[in-house]
């Protein structure tokens, strides 16, 4: 190790306190390699804080963990980990699991016993139970009670570590330099001689509390204060509080901590930390049932088929997040925990609009903070342009140091066609004219980022111009999914098929709200753009040797001509010729394509297919909800309901009902599960939404709140359920209540309750 590893060791005072460098810790190498034997995980998350440990509750010491999944186990906000090692033992020995569960979301509560201790204590003697909460910063309870006949004797311990690792370094992006680790220099009592044993030991204990402190290169103090509750440690060995339990016969004792989280001395997240555990859960609790009071309220007559709504309805809640305290209450939704945590371009405004029946409020907040991250100058490193959608903002040491281009980073094609289309369709929903004259200036640039970068092809493409940017910038974006029928990768500017269907429709529906708002030249020229682009795109990409839509055009024009799922987005935004449409549908049913849970990625019969592969023979929820929309925009309803059936049946197998970011393509049998892919994020945005945008395919609502108007266009219930109640939905300023049933192959509906003078036309 050299001696510029970490920075220079120069002492470092804040609020009256002195910090030290502790001894220095080699810089980690954290290769992203898959674990051999994938072990279950929990996972809780609360606004801009996430938490993943072992079914113990416990964060296994990750310094120099070689497989991505124990690497990416810790507490963190802001990217940043601010707890690396959270880990209980008795006797040193660790407890014994009887049962754990996420199942709210926030919290962990985790049922164990104890192992045989020789001479001290029989196999499970004592019931030990752990509650770990979020909301602001972290805090653990832990209950121990002693159920053998006579009294216990033991010791206790919980051993603490943080890294304070960027979420880019776990992910496999390596750093020349780190920053420093501190200790305080003159902590109110005297640490223990062993607490500096361990290479890297920078920790104080001092009265009730311990400090893990570090340094970023840019000078960025952040720390995590540990504060203990109930029963005091008897003692701190290095990283470790110690406790000496002794219990007579049905005694319980109690213990506890509060982990804050500081930046600079301010709190790192932006949810204000109660003191303890039991009001950072009521606190939780409260915002959740206000933010439950809000939305439509959507149930079936089946037991299992409300638990997988009802969970869409948690994850969405919990995925929500802060963006920092200049947007105040507003929200966006996280792509997903944990490697995306963060706010997207194109995960936040497909998920918004997947969710309108829901909560239209979802679709505002989100075109409002992607609205004032616009891009507003030329810079290659980011790949920002005039009028860009951002594609990922990143808060973490490696952005702020500039190591990576994530602040935010603009390299996404779909996000800026993506936004106006959820533009014009939240203004649809709501008739909300303060937010579209408000955006409205935002509209006309995106509209002219996406002309200018028109002016060439006539088409939407993308090519990386930042050397950490991603080589491909569509929803599809690893490095090896862009490939022709012979698996050869394509090269140069990629002009990607479902990217012109999404300005197709943004530029129809555009359109129309320029000519409502008087600007008859705007709406000509958009108007004729789009049907000169559909003119354009059905000559250009249909392959009429396959009868199939190429997956896009490469650098020299020519076809990218895999079978793959893009297509199937564009089937219900009208850029295809009604036969062409057809014939992508029907294409899609086969078995190279659909594996019975879902529709793949990539063909089977591809020479670069792998039902493993992220991109290249995997199948993705969302993917197959928008499919699953198209389909029934072409009045092919028995086809979307036998789709949408197959991924509602993938999800009541997974933990907790929950979808996943993508599962593995093999086939369907009578007799297996649903491949997992080993580190799928869950829950994830936009696989949580495809449950909303399913329940929408299925009812067909049509809003025109401007018009003051509803359709419901053939609704049409899949046969797993009878009735459908949808409560508490918000067209405009009208709220009503639908109920829907089932009888044979025919689904009625009638309006139970309505709230306004919307006029609601059901059209069989």
């Amino acid at each position: 190790m050299t001696p510029d590893t970490l920075m220079t060791t120069d002492k470092l005072e804040l609020d009256g306190r002195i910090f030290v460098p502790a001894q220095q810790l080699p810089i980690p190498e954290w290769p992203c390699v898959l674990s051999e034997r994938p072990q279950p995980t929990l996972t809780v998350k609360d606004d801009d804080l996430f938490l993943v440990t072992d079914t113990l509750g416990n964060v296994s010491g990750c310094m120099g963990a070689t497989d991505e999944q124990k690497a990416s186990m810790g507490l963190f906000c802001n990217d940043t980990r601010f707890l690396s090692r959270l880990e209980l033992q008795i006797e040193g020995r660790s407890p014994v699991l009887l049962s754990s569960t996420a199942d709210k979301g926030f919290s962990l509560s985790i049922l164990c016993t104890n192992p045989t201790i020789e001479n001290r204590l029989k196999s499970d003697a004592l019931g030990i139970r752990r509650e770990i909460a979020l909301g602001g910063a972290l805090f653990e309870e832990i209950e121990i009670t002693n159920y053998s006949t006579s009294s216990a004797s033991f010791e206790l311990s919980l051993s603490f570590d943080a890294d304070f690792i960027d979420l880019f370094e776990i992910r496999g992006f390596q750093r020349e330099k780190r920053g420093r680790l501190l200790r305080l220099a003159e902590p109110s009592t005297k640490p223990p001689e062993d607490a500096s044993s361990r290479d890297g030991a920078y920790l104080l204990c001092y009265q009730d509390a311990l400090t893990l402190a570090y340094q970023g290169l840019d000078g960025t103090l952040m720390e995590s204060r540990i504060q203990f509750q109930y029963l005091q440690p008897k003692s701190f060995k290095g990283y470790t509080a110690i406790w000496q339990i002794e219990l007579a016969s049905h005694q319980t004792q109690k213990l506890g901590y509060r982990l804050q989280m500081l930046t600079n001395s301010q709190q790192a997240s932006t949810v204000s930390a109660p003191m303890t555990l039991v009001q950072a859960k009521a606190a939780e609790l409260l915002e959740e049932q206000s933010w439950r009071h809000h939305i439509t309220q959507i149930r079936s007559d089946k037991v299992i088929f409300n638990r997988t709504i009802e969970r869409a309805e948690q994850d969405l809640y919990l995925l929500r997040q802060s963006i920092g305290k200049r947007f105040g209450s507003c929200k966006v939704v996280s792509a997903g925990v944990p490697w995306f945590s963060a706010l997207f371009g194109r995960d936040s405004l497909i998920t918004a609009s997947q969710t309108l029946m829901l909560n239209p409020a979802i679709a505002r907040e989100t075109l409002t903070i992607l609205a004032a991250y616009q891009g507003k100058i030329e810079d290659e490193w980011r790949e920002e342009q005039p009028g860009k959608i951002l594609h990922e903002l990143r808060m973490g040491e490696m952005a702020r140091c500039q190591e990576i281009p994530h602040t935010p980073y603009y390299g996404t094609v779909d996000a800026t066609p993506l936004w106006l289309m959820l533009y014009a369709e939240y203004y649809a929903w709501t008739h909300d004219n303060e937010t579209l004259e408000q955006l409205w200036s935002n509209a006309l640039a995106a509209m002219e980022w996406i002309d200018r970068n028109c002016e060439q092809t006539g088409y939407l493409s993308y090519f990386r111009t930042s050397r950490r940017g991603l080589v491909n910038q569509g929803w599809k974006d690893s490095g090896d999914c862009i490939v022709d029928r012979h698996g050869h990768l394509a090269n140069g500017s990629i002009t990607l098929c479902e990217v012109q269907a999404y300005v197709y429709a943004a530029k129809v529906r555009l359109a129309e709200i320029a000519r409502m708002k008087k600007r008859i030249d705007l709406a000509e020229r958009w108007q004729e753009d789009a049907n000169l682009l559909k003119e354009r795109f059905n000559r250009d990409f249909w392959m009429k040797d396959q009868d199939y839509c190429a997956l896009a055009l490469d650098g020299e024009g020519k076809q990218v001509d895999s079978i793959t799922s893009n297509p199937g987005h564009c089937l219900h935004l009208g850029i295809l010729t009604p036969d062409k449409a057809y014939s992508v549908a029907e294409r899609l049913r086969g078995p190279d394509m659909f594996n019975g849970w879902g529709i793949r990625t990539l063909s089977s019969l591809s020479p670069a297919y792998n039902p493993m592969g992220y991109h290249i023979g995997s199948v993705w929820p969302h993917d197959n909800a928008m499919i699953a929309m198209g389909v029934r925009s072409l009045g092919l309803i028995d086809q979307a309901l036998e789709l949408s059936q197959s991924i509602l049946e993938m999800t009541q197998r997974q933990p907790y009902q929950r979808p996943p970011e993508l599962f593995c393509g093999y086939e369907r049998t009578n007799d297996n599960d649903p491949v997992q892919y080993p580190v799928a994020c869950s829950p994830q945005a936009w696989a949580t939404g495809s449950i909303f945008q399913l329940l929408q395919m299925m009812v067909n609502l049509v809003p025109d709140a401007k018009n003051n108007c509803l359709r419901i266009i053939d609704p049409a219930l899949p046969e797993s359920i009878n009735t459908l109640s949808v409560h508490n939905l918000r067209v405009g300023p009208t709220l009503l209540d639908l109920e829907f049933e089932r009888s044979g192959n025919t689904t009625a509906c009638r309006v139970a309750r309505k709230r306004g003078n919307l006029r609601v036309v059901i059209e069989a």
